[in-house]
């Protein structure tokens, strides 16, 4: 979805891609398809997915690249990576992208744990790319 903000910047929102396998147990989570997205605009990257929140300014976001597909028990749900740190919000095996930061982002989970990247599972992974203008895609 796309909307002209107050200030004539174009507003872009990315719903997550929703495996139907796995709505019931995101359900329980408080993962809907209306409580889940992605969203790009004036005040920065915004996630939102389910009872956790995400924002940070797109300057910080340095690569935006095409990730999966995935293993299920890795992605599906909220991940916080033993090895990087990274986060992950997930809600489809298929793809998604994944982000990584200048400078990590905390406050995801608890205040304490910051966050070098992230990755998130939406609908349209291009166009996300796209509109954090950092085209890092892998080649065809």
């Amino acid at each position: 979805m796309t909307s002209m903000g107050r200030s004539g910047v174009v507003s872009r929102r990315f719903p997550f891609a929703f495996d139907r396998r796995f709505i019931p147990p995101l359900a329980l989570m408080g993962v809907l398809p209306q409580t889940a997205s992605v969203s790009v605009d004036v005040n920065g990257l915004a996630v939102r997915f389910g009872p956790w929140r995400m924002l940070t300014p797109t300057e910080n976001v340095i690569e935006a690249r095409r990730t999966g597909p995935y293993r299920w028990w890795r992605v599906v749900g909220m991940h916080v990576s033993a090895a990087d740190r990274g986060i992950s919000f997930g809600t489809s095996t298929a793809s998604g992208v994944c982000l990584r930061f200048e400078e990590p982002v905390s406050g995801v989970i608890a205040r304490f744990l910051s966050h070098p990247a992230m990755t998130v599972t939406v609908e349209d992974p291009d166009a996300l790319i796209d509109a954090l203008g950092t085209p890092t895609r892998p080649a065809a």
